[in-house]
């Protein structure tokens, strides 16, 4: 497999660009539009939130055919909480990019994110729509992944190439996402494309497996939106064989949608609003996989932990209540906690101030590693997190105004 230069690819037979239409108050980005030039499979996965954006409940269900051609994704309002207007503006936005683009409106997705309860601004978009139109390019995701952003710091995007099936294939996504972001599935938007021939119920496998190693292990603050929604395109350009279940060329598909993901995740967590540190939290020794993941992720979203990270504290006592709250069978008189490389505690202990001094310094680092040993069994998992910091609350404090 081969990572691309994010600033220069291209996925054979698809164009995309973002604008500004106006939606939002600022001269940024707002729309984005990726095509491809032919009907292609399509796999998604949407929020598990209960209150849903019409974007994502009518996605949802044109999901279920495996087709479709269109994304038209926007930033700035969710068009959530909207009622029977929302449900009738994301449709029309799909009309209004069927019409412009000669296809049906049943193979354009549409997409937003901003703020809950503000409806569409229609003629804008319409307008936008047709503007996006004549300056879609091979090489425009750059200025797709612009778009939509809302508190992001930094567009995100990801691009491999492999040899599947005879061909070379490119796989490439951008992602939104920094804050309100907590599985299932954190909160974000992401769009991926292939020039890969693959089977729409192949790709959806693959999308919800890869879902699990990605965007189902992080978290910024424990809060999932109403509009995250993941989608991956396939249109076949490349000209490939199409994956056998379980052959070679599956796996090697599956490992490059695995990639692309956990690189978007990641990102999503280093973009984590106001954070100043990336965090990798790894449970081992657990009874099974799910009570690992369980007492990782909870450690991953405590306020306490994370406000004890942004302020380099070494406090192993609050990982160690975290541990015995969330429901997992643990020992204190048998668990280990390792800041970096530093054992902090060993059997329920601290080790004592040398220890602590070490685990202090790697606190200091950007990229912070903590590790929990607890000694019960062979289940683990590793996810990832952020810290808390002031300036998260001064972002969304602000986020309206």
């Amino acid at each position: 497999m081969k990572v691309l230069d994010i600033k220069n690819f291209s996925v054979p037979g698809y164009k995309t660009w973002g604008i500004h239409c106006g939606i939002k108050k600022t001269d940024k980005k707002d729309l984005a539009v990726i095509i491809s030039d032919r009907e292609a499979s399509v796999a998604g996965v949407f929020t598990k939130n209960r209150v849903k954006a019409a974007s994502v409940v009518i996605g949802a269900a044109k999901a279920k055919s495996g087709k479709g051609r269109i994304i038209v994704a926007n930033s700035g309002c969710a068009n959530a909480c909207t009622g029977k207007q929302g449900y009738a503006d994301a449709k029309e936005t799909a009309e209004l990019a069927a019409a412009e683009f000669g296809a049906k409106a049943d193979q354009v997705y549409v997409a937003s994110t901003g703020v809950i309860g503000e409806t569409l601004p229609l003629s804008k978009i319409r307008t936008g729509i047709a503007t996006a139109a004549g300056l879609l390019t091979p090489t425009g995701w750059g200025q797709a992944a612009e778009a939509i952003m809302t508190t992001d710091l930094f567009p995100k995007i990801a691009a491999v190439q492999e040899e599947i099936g005879g061909k070379t294939i490119t796989l490439a996504g951008i992602a939104k996402g920094s804050g309100m972001i907590h599985p299932d599935m954190a909160t974000m938007l992401c769009f991926i494309v292939t020039d890969a021939a693959v089977a729409a119920p192949m790709l959806r496998k693959m999308l919800t497996a890869s879902l699990e190693r990605s965007f189902n292990t992080i978290t910024v603050d424990g809060d999932t939106s109403t509009n995250d929604l993941v989608l991956v395109m396939a249109n076949g350009a490349a000209g490939n064989r199409k994956p056998a279940p379980g052959g070679k060329d599956a796996k090697k598909l599956q490992a490059c949608i695995d990639t692309v993901m956990r690189s978007l995740a990641m990102q999503v967590v280093k973009d984590g609003e106001g954070a100043t540190k990336f965090v990798e939290i790894t449970v081992r020794g657990a009874r099974n996989p799910v009570e690992a993941k369980r007492a990782a992720m909870s450690i991953a979203k405590s306020y306490l932990v994370k406000t004890a990270l942004f302020g380099e504290d070494a406090n192993w006592g609050r990982i160690m209540a975290v541990l015995g709250s969330c429901g997992v069978d643990m020992d204190e008189t048998r668990t280990d906690i390792f800041f970096g490389k530093a054992k902090l505690v060993e059997k329920g202990l601290s080790l004592g101030k040398h220890a602590e001094k070490e685990a202090t310094a790697a606190l200091k680092q950007r990229e912070v590693h903590l590790a929990v040993d607890l000694h019960k069994g062979k289940g683990e998992s590793t996810v990832w997190t952020c810290d808390l910091s002031y300036e998260y609350v001064k972002i969304n404090a602000a986020y309206r105004s």
